[in-house]
């Protein structure tokens, strides 16, 4: 299932749905004290910018610079709404220092965007996020949920199984290889009878080991079809390698679009998928989740928790910026001019460092062309509480 996207990165047919569980989620929350009555609109384009900064902070990997509201580019023209349902979401497991905030952010979720903006600028204090040694710049990728058709059996061309994580998974670390994951009696006895599903295509099981999880189009025995998730449950704790890495070693010029270079290249090369596949040990095991209509209108759960939104989730290294927090994102390239509020919602093996983000693109194959294409640089700023 695919949807139409705005400029902003964002369904256009979510709207509505994510419109009305923001509507929900006001209603349902906790009244707002008195003594913190949210703060009247100031001119969007001129947040109070004066008075001494606080001193930086060193936060795990990163270091935050304070910095005045004026130096976030596009602050003040950013769609807030749209992000605030992304942190009406964070509410749902927030970390200590924004579980106070959460009464004030759920009954923010009908303000105007004026309104929105102006209890940030009250309440928050922008931080440039910077590594140790000071670089400001670092770099965007962008990430997906991809839906491919599967059968819950093997045979008639589907092959490629897709597993639950296995008993001994935390016997050894590392766990099995991916190349030993294929070939040793042992690893494979560890796995039989775990298959949630079967694929067709080999580079679609190591796309969706990419992603972290998915849609399946399942055909089941009886010849029924139905729609599940798969979300990530585990991994064997092997590094991860990038293929493409690997065919631009083996001397390949075109490897973009991702996967259909890749494709083109195993139907030119069917001796070497295997060798392409074990070039990233790396194996991710799945559990299987009900898809409800509800749930169709959001992205998989990420690793602090939540759903994810389109276009305004983000994932992170966590020891460099904690989940929940509201991050500004700037990045100019050729697949996206991105200037908006983001939350930190998720996290991957190959996003590690202090100016480092994935940003979830959506469902379907337009998202998938969308997070093909994001590789460019990156500038953030925290967005902490005062």
């Amino acid at each position: 299932m695919t949807f139409p996207w705005n400029t902003n990165g964002v369904s256009v047919r979510l709207l509505p749905i994510i419109a009305m569980v923001a509507l929900l989620a006001s209603c349902a929350s906790t009244p707002l004290p008195p003594s913190q009555p949210v703060p009247e609109p100031v001119a969007a384009s001129r947040p109070a910018d004066s008075g001494a900064l606080p001193a930086p902070k060193v936060q795990g990997k990163s270091r935050w610079v304070a910095v005045y509201w004026n130096e976030l580019p596009g602050f003040a023209d950013d769609a807030l709404f749209e992000a605030w349902n992304a942190w009406i979401k964070s509410c749902e497991r927030p970390g200590p220092v924004f579980a106070p905030l959460c009464s004030e952010v759920r009954r923010l979720s009908i303000a105007t965007v004026d309104e929105q903006r102006a209890w940030m600028v009250a309440r928050l204090q922008p931080y440039r996020v910077e590594s140790l040694q000071g670089e400001a710049q670092g770099l965007l990728t962008s990430y997906y949920e991809p839906v491919l058709k599967a059968s819950r059996q093997t045979g008639a061309g589907y092959a490629v199984p897709l597993y639950r994580a296995p008993a001994t998974l935390g016997s050894r670390k590392p766990w099995f290889s991916r190349q030993e994951i294929d070939t040793l009696p042992e690893a494979r006895a560890a796995l039989q009878g775990r298959e949630i599903a079967w694929l067709a295509d080999p580079i679609d099981a190591l796309m969706l080991h990419i992603q972290g999880s998915g849609r399946l189009s399942i055909s089941e025995p009886d010849g029924a079809q139905r729609t599940v998730r798969v979300a990530f449950a585990g991994s064997n704790d092997q590094p991860y390698r990038s293929v493409n890495q690997w065919l631009l070693s083996q001397g390949v010029s075109k490897i973009n679009p991702w996967p259909d270079a890749t494709k083109a290249w195993v139907q030119q090369n069917p001796e070497r998928v295997q060798q392409l596949l074990w070039s990233n040990p790396r194996y991710i095991f799945f559990r299987e989740e009900a898809l409800s209509e509800f749930d169709a209108a959001f992205g998989p759960k990420g690793a602090q928790g939540v759903a994810l939104t389109p276009g305004r989730s983000i994932a992170v290294d966590p020891a460099s910026i904690p989940y929940g927090t509201p991050v500004w994102l700037a990045s100019q390239g050729g697949a996206a001019s991105l200037q908006k509020l983001v939350l930190a919602q998720d996290t991957g093996s190959a996003i590690v460092g202090a100016v480092r983000a994935d940003y979830f693109a959506g469902t379907g194959a337009e998202a998938g062309v969308l997070a093909a294409r994001v590789n460019q640089p990156l500038r953030l700023w925290v967005l902490w509480p005062k």
